[in-house]
């Protein structure tokens, strides 16, 4: 469907440059986008693409308006207004609701009427499906859970038993909500498994990636904040809890009772240990390990013990000048004895 530039422009909130009444039916990338686009530059690499785009239209910031040659919009933020135009041009698909006739749902679930439940999926009892809910084939929603309005959860995610999820979320496939935290305890030559009597509870507006999974509490709650995002592959384990609007890229690992603050930032891979806090406003970069709480705002990296990252990078260098420092000290102390 498309839109003339001037209903984009309101809709955004833009500063319109040149012709309105231009068609946009698609974006692309600045250099590949041709008549019927709207592209965006928010770096100066692509700044002298401005000047050569096929584009109907470009996304820019005042400073770059005077390269573009084409229609405009202006604002602050191009990517974030690239991003509200595109689920504009490419609104999601949205089944008609109802229940598929393989779906099994037991009588004693509550299901909106506006909600559209997919093919072999599984409602268990007492379970409360809000309005326009989409569950995709194949999902599983335990017993006494709830998925708020407008939640979707995409094909063969499992939601345990007494889980909450809030409004307007994404899961992805195959993620996990309300399994079993690890916990166990050694007696007697055996592992003892602690039963997880903690439940899940996750704010409205999270997005959760593929194959993630949230670790139900073992006494209290697991809470994961509104606005969090997870990329693929995040593991959150018991009692974790995650502010507002933090996110979390791939292969990030949160390690039991771990209180994480609103607004941060974690790299790929980081590993965050057991029963530790960090502020607001951290963050924290790929592969560092966090052994430790935080407890002032900023930004933090390390495979080695954690450092403040001006701090790291000063130490990461040296790291690599060690053997030409090791050997210039040989060869002082071999001085010193021939002198000696």
């Amino acid at each position: 469907m498309g839109y003339e530039l001037k209903q984009l422009a309101e809709h955004i909130g833009a500063k319109l440059v040149g012709d309105g009444n231009v068609v946009i039916n698609s974006v692309a990338s600045i250099e590949n986008a041709g008549v019927g686009d709207i592209s965006f530059v928010s770096s100066g690499k692509y700044k002298s693409s401005l000047k050569s785009t096929s584009a109907s239209a470009v996304i820019v910031i005042q400073e770059e308006l005077a390269n573009a040659v084409v229609p405009a919009l202006v604002v602050s933020n191009p990517r974030a207004a690239y991003a509200r135009i595109v689920s504009m041009l490419y609104p999601e698909y949205c089944p008609q609701a109802g229940i598929h006739p393989s779906a099994c749902i037991d009588p004693s679930a509550k299901i909106a009427k506006t909600a559209c439940i997919g093919a072999n999926a599984v409602i268990e009892a007492n379970a409360e499906i809000a309005d326009d809910v989409r569950i995709d084939s194949g999902c599983v929603i335990g017993r006494n859970s709830r998925i708020g309005k407008s939640s979707h959860l995409y094909p063969n995610v499992t939601v345990y038993y007494g889980c909450s999820i809030g409004e307007y979320c994404i899961l992805h496939s195959s993620a996990v909500v309300g399994s079993d935290g690890f916990g166990f305890e050694f007696d007697q030559n055996e592992w003892l498994k602690i039963p997880q009597v903690g439940g899940v509870i996750i704010g409205s507006r999270v997005e959760i990636g593929a194959c993630s999974v949230v670790d139900r509490g073992a006494l209290n709650d697991t809470v994961i904040g509104e606005g969090v995002k997870l990329d693929n592959h995040v593991q959150i384990a018991h009692n974790v809890q995650v502010g507002a609007h933090t996110v979390m890229s791939r292969g990030v690992g949160v390690a039991g009772s771990a209180k994480i603050g609103k607004n941060c930032m974690i790299g790929g891979m980081a590993g965050i240990r057991d029963n530790i806090e960090i502020t607001d406003n951290v963050i924290i970069t790929a592969m560092t390990i966090v052994s430790k709480s935080l407890k002032k705002s900023g930004s933090y990296s390390s495979t080695t013990p954690i450092d403040d990252t001006k701090s790291w990078r000063k130490n990461s260098v040296r790291f690599r000048q060690l053997d030409d420092m090791a050997k210039r000290i040989r060869q002082l102390e071999k001085q010193i004895e021939d002198k000696g």
